[in-house]
């Protein structure tokens, strides 16, 4: 057979899996499938696209991003043809026990990330197309591409523009977006229906290369397409095939059709749309081109052995300070990480002065990316540096994290190493009022299933904590401060995930064997406002009134046992925080206890709109400063 001919025959084979897997499950999106099913055949057995598929860890390997998660049948069906699920695996498409999901997961291994919420997979892709150039440049070889096929419906979410200007910004030659505009969406036409000339100039705007295909779903023509661009070893900007197709493909009855997304075909009508397709051959296989091979000691990713030793020197001189805000600290911190481990990478929302992720751009430049202020975007590429390998530490003011919970809650089923640092936390950020003020970020942080929510008062604290991060997989929250607090703690202390640390007059150690005496409160904090907790303290101590201060800087996961301890030793829990009411410290804490604690429970937190004042005034208005603290314990 001619090498056309056998991708025709692969496509027939495609489009019987599609169909056959979606009705037996009875439920799927054969028709999204269906449309780019020329464009992944043409892609995975024609050459383009190079993979290892007995190892998908490969530095080497090109990587898929499915965008338009929805047209999982259609990737499922591609490796079945590959060879690397068998058609039994195939019919159990959406079933329970089932590795093939409604969408795509990384239970399989040739799936990095989970899609389906649409619009991200452009920016997982760019993540990763960066990390691939990073990881080739050390090796001396040429990158990796990244592909993502992606809905034209899904192309009116904001974040797609995100992606192509930064993509653009950093000449990402190795990166490449096939759109497939099939005109039709959920619930009828789309935006630009098959206007592919609008498509195209919307690219071509960001800088990118583009082709159009007039007929997507035939074999030649996506075959030349690609071959006038992917065959340019020298590309300079990323890529953009935007390709005309009919959804529901190869199928009379629901080509081109209204009406028929999200549905699969009934078996009274399968045996028309097999009839349709045309003669099956199961017995052909497609063969995904392995990337070059390279030696052995060449093929050592240099990027896989960190040093994550700190710099001691640096941690001496910021428990030696009077104070300093944690935000700095954090910057310190990370910048001595990034010397110390290649792997590290540094994402900013143009905030790196404030932030003071700038400091690693002064060190290690190489190790930093401008992500400018495009927050979704950010996250999303800091999901596709994880999956090639790095550790992405995202920063911005906390506020502005908020607009990305999605792209959080997304990254949550891929299996990340992600580390995600919000700063200006809080009323306490003073006089830029409200709109800048996260009040909600803890909250949405302790949502996601797997979190690690963490709220440092210090500089010593703040710094240990960055460090533990760095080298722990998972989605982690690291919560700044603004302004200057005092430093606590020694630069010997520990601070473990899941700890606490206790304050009480008479102990240095802040542990709870420390504790031998009854107190008549335990105070509860974490942040700036533990700062508060403590100037209570010495008030309360001179009015004979003896406390136990609980700096909670693990709050999630916490320290359930200790704080149980803790609170069977008083007649009052009182918690203090700068953030709202719902999902905070508070609610963690009442958590622990099943929302029954043996003692009297008070919960000092944001309750009033803020506004523009000093932090002082903004503390004192919600009552969450030290006064306030008092003034629970002496009242009648």
């Amino acid at each position: 057979m001619s090498e056309i001919t056998i991708l025709q025959t692969l496509a027939r084979r495609i489009r019987y899996n599609i169909i056959s897997s979606t009705t037996t499950a009875g439920s799927g999106h054969p028709t999204s499938s269906l449309s780019a099913t020329e464009l992944t055949t043409v892609l995975f057995f024609d050459g383009f696209l190079k993979q290892n598929v007995n190892n998908f860890q490969n530095p080497l390997n090109d990587k898929f991003v499915l965008s338009k998660g929805h047209a999982a049948p259609l990737l499922y069906s591609i490796y079945e043809v590959a060879g690397l699920l068998s058609q039994s695996e195939l019919m159990t498409l959406r079933k329970f026990n089932s590795h093939l999901q409604g969408h795509p997961t990384p239970e399989l291994p040739f799936v990095d990330v989970t899609t389906g919420s649409l619009g991200q997979g452009l920016s997982v892709g760019l993540g990763m197309a960066m990390g691939l150039q990073l990881k080739a440049k050390s090796l001396k070889l040429k990158a990796p591409s990244v592909f993502v096929l992606l809905g034209d419906s899904e192309f009116a979410e904001g974040q797609n523009y995100e992606a192509l200007q930064i993509a653009s910004h950093y000449r990402l030659g190795n990166l490449i977006a096939i759109l497939d505009v099939n005109r039709l969406g959920q619930r009828g036409e789309t935006q630009l229906g098959w206007d592919t000339e609008t498509y195209e100039k919307r690219a071509k705007s960001f800088g990118w290369n583009t082709v159009v295909i007039e007929n997507g779903n035939n074999i030649e023509q996506v075959q030349k397409a690609y071959s006038s661009i992917l065959s340019d070893s020298q590309r300079s900007q990323p890529s953009m095939f935007i390709a005309k197709t009919k959804k529901g493909a190869g199928v009379s009855f629901m080509e081109d059709k209204d009406n028929w997304h999200g549905k699969a075909i009934p078996k009274s009508q399968l045996e028309q749309a097999l009839k349709d397709i045309g003669e099956i051959d199961l017995s052909i296989k497609g063969i995904i081109s392995k990337p070059a091979q390279i030696s052995s000691s060449e093929s050592e990713d240099p990027l896989n052995t960190p040093d994550l030793s700190r710099s001691q020197q640096v941690l001496a001189d910021l428990s030696s300070s009077q104070s300093i805000p944690t935000r700095e600290a954090y910057g310190y911190a990370l910048a001595d990480l990034a010397k110390n481990n290649k792997n590290i990478i540094a994402l900013d929302a143009e905030t790196s002065n404030s932030t003071y992720a700038e400091f690693v751009k002064k060190e290690t430049p190489d190790q930093f990316i401008e992500c400018f202020i495009a927050e979704q975007n950010m996250i999303s590429m800091a999901l596709g540096l994880s999956k090639v390998g790095f550790v992405p530490f995202a920063s911005s003011f906390a506020a502005f994290l908020s607009r990305a919970f999605d792209q959080i809650r997304m990254s949550q089923y891929s299996k990340p190493t992600l580390n995600i640092v919000g700063s200006h936390a809080g009323c306490s950020i003073g006089v830029d009022g409200a709109s800048q003020m996260a009040l909600e970020d803890i909250a949405m942080m302790r949502s996601i299933r797997d979190s690690v929510v963490l709220y440092p008062s210090d500089a010593v604290s703040t710094y240990k904590l960055t460090e533990t991060m760095s080298t722990l997989p998972g989605i982690h929250y690291l919560r700044t401060t603004r302004e200057k607090t005092p430093i606590l703690y020694s630069k010997d202390e520990q601070f473990p995930i899941g700890g606490l640390k206790i304050h009480y007059v008479d102990n240095e150690t802040h542990t709870l064997q420390a504790i031998n005496v009854q107190s008549q409160a335990l105070i509860i904090s974490a942040g700036i406002t533990l700062h508060e907790a403590l100037k209570a303290q010495k008030e309360l101590e001179k009015k004979q009134i003896h406390t136990i201060v609980v700096d909670l800087y693990s709050i999630k996961p916490l320290d359930e046992e200790t704080l149980k301890k803790l609170a069977e030793k008083t007649k009052k829990v009182i918690v203090v925080e700068d953030h709202y009411e719902a999902g905070g410290i508070g609610e963690a804490v009442l958590s622990a206890f099943n929302f029954q604690l043996l003692a009297e429970f008070t919960h000092l937190c944001v309750r009033k709109e803020p506004r523009s004042g000093t932090p002082e005034e903004l503390m004192r208005h919600e009552e969450i400063d030290a006064e306030a603290i008092v003034k629970v314990l002496i009242q009648k």
